[in-house]
């Protein structure tokens, strides 16, 4: 697609206000990119994210700025104004450049009668320069009932939590075992003149020093490597796979986890992947094709069995439900701005019921592996508390791993700034008869 009149800020601004209303960076950000020039595409994205990820602390600043707030009509000025709080507190960008241009977005989103409100309030910004943060929304750019809850939940970890959520996550590969070892392909990096070093966690994990474009990686179209962070990786080692099993992926777009399955192991009998949502299935089919990877595809509610399974029981089924997502909130830095405390009740009772379903088709004497990626116990090893209640035959079994805090129930890896997200994880086993 081709350029457009429309400037990079008016286009950021009508993102946020996107966001605001309830769409996600995912569902927004890309007819958005589509709108510009390849070559503008990653600043739009960096202004999104960016002023996403520092959200309650900018809009804490320029509240404090307004006399009054801004009517509805004219709510996307306001975000606009929040881009440019972005660009002048966590950018290189000149500052003269950043105030210029934001009042050219104003006249472009058609609000010439503010151009002079903007350029006041971003002129005394730029003169007086950040304010000290004066309540913990702004100073830990979260939202107030996150925060609580982390300090509650966590009360040796929270902060430290915080600060990792607001830290850009480094990007990690997951090397394609069926291709290469780990070693071969740091080789292969080093050659290439990119810098990366091994997980301490995952087997085949690397970590890059800095990201680099996908098409910068050597053999990526050819499926050498993928983009998956560490922890999501360790999936595989917990579900003990042996030549021969059924393997279900329930909930499994976009199909990384899938994906990783199959490449620890070439000689699997039959491996599902399923998903409710069909519009990202074919997700799940691209990673399978540029890996040449197969795998039966279903577009499912896992919880309704009787729709869609076959009767023949699954030896290995990985569990990694929709949660909060409060354990990935660095690379979805929206998710500070979308998810209500009000969301976690049902999300629990979605991820009971799911947990009960899929133990009702595993066979007996397999394992299920039940994940998530959020830092919040009610969705991770108190849920396993209230199944194992349910289940009284239900094994827990404790990997012997040197990560994560035991929690009794499970293993809960926190978010760490500088290598994998937040994650929780679980193994059970059915009984023999």
């Amino acid at each position: 697609m081709g350029s457009t009149s429309q400037p990079m800020r008016a286009i950021a601004a009508e993102v946020l206000l996107a966001v605001e209303g309830g769409q996600s960076l995912s569902q927004c950000l890309p007819p958005a990119l589509n709108r510009l020039a390849l070559n503008e595409r990653p600043a739009l994205q960096a202004l999104c994210y960016g002023t996403s990820r520092w959200f309650h602390r900018l809009e804490g600043e320029l509240s404090g700025r307004l006399k009054k707030p801004l009517r509805k009509p004219d709510r996307v000025v306001h975000h606009l104004m929040l881009v440019a709080l972005f660009q002048l507190r966590f950018s290189q960008q000149a500052s003269y450049a950043v105030l210029n241009e934001t009042v050219e977005a104003c006249r472009a989103l058609d609000k010439p009668h503010l151009t002079g409100l903007v350029n006041g309030v971003l002129r005394a910004a730029e003169r007086e320069g950040a304010p000290e943060p004066a309540d913990d929304p702004a100073r830990f750019s979260h939202p107030m009932w996150m925060v609580e809850k982390l300090r509650h939940n966590w009360p040796d970890n929270w902060q430290r939590i915080l600060e990792a959520n607001n830290a850009q996550a480094p990007m990690t590969l997951r090397v394609n075992a069926l291709r290469f070892s780990r070693e071969q392909y740091l080789a292969l990096l080093a050659e290439a003149g990119i810098e990366a070093s091994p997980t301490r966690f995952a087997p085949h994990g690397i970590q890059l020093a800095s990201p680099v474009p996908v098409d910068r990686l050597p053999w990526f179209a050819d499926g050498a490597a993928s983009v998956q962070d560490e922890a999501a990786q360790l999936c595989t080692t917990l579900l003990d796979l042996a030549p021969g099993q059924r393997v279900l992926d329930a909930c499994a777009a976009p199909g990384g986890k899938t994906c990783a399955i199959l490449e620890s192991r070439a000689d699997l009998s039959d491996v599902v992947a399923i998903d409710e949502s069909a519009a990202r299935l074919p997700r799940v089919q691209e990673n399978l094709d540029r890996l040449d990877l197969t795998a039966s595809l279903l577009q499912a509610d896992a919880a309704a069995t009787e729709q869609w399974w076959d009767g023949t029981p699954f030896d290995r089924i990985l569990l990694d439900v929709p949660c909060s997502a409060s354990g990935v909130i660095r690379r979805h830095p929206d998710i500070k701005l979308l998810r209500r405390e009000s969301d976690i009740v049902p999300l629990a009772a979605i991820q009971l019921g799911l947990l009960d379903a899929m133990w009702s088709i595993l066979k007996p004497g397999g394992r299920l592996v039940y994940a998530t990626c959020s830092v919040f116990p009610q969705e991770n090893h108190r849920i396993i508390q209230r199944f194992r209640k349910q289940q009284e035959n239900a094994i827990l079994v404790e990997p012997a791993v040197p990560w994560g805090l035991d929690m009794g129930a499970g293993r809960q890896l926190l978010p760490d700034a500088n290598s994998h997200d937040g994650f929780f994880y679980a193994v059970l086993e059915k009984p023999e008869p």
